[in-house]
């Protein structure tokens, strides 16, 4: 699941909206930093966080993983 090449990594926020789970950006920014994501089973709160292939992001309960 990334709509980016496999050279260039995926921020945290972008993920967020291709999966569908904000629907903008600003949604996506504020799911951050209330503590709602998990990367890797760590609390992430920040939104620029790069993610790679194999990496786990949870919310509300939901895992996904970075396709590459």
């Amino acid at each position: 699941m990334n709509p980016e090449s496999d050279s260039e990594p995926l921020r945290l926020d972008q993920f967020l909206k291709f999966i569908g789970v904000a629907g903008t950006g600003g949604q996506a920014k504020l799911m951050i930093q209330n503590g709602d994501v998990r990367v890797n089973g760590e609390l992430e709160t920040r939104r620029r966080r790069k993610l790679f292939r194999g990496d786990r992001v949870e919310f509300e309960g939901t895992t996904y993983e970075v396709d590459g």
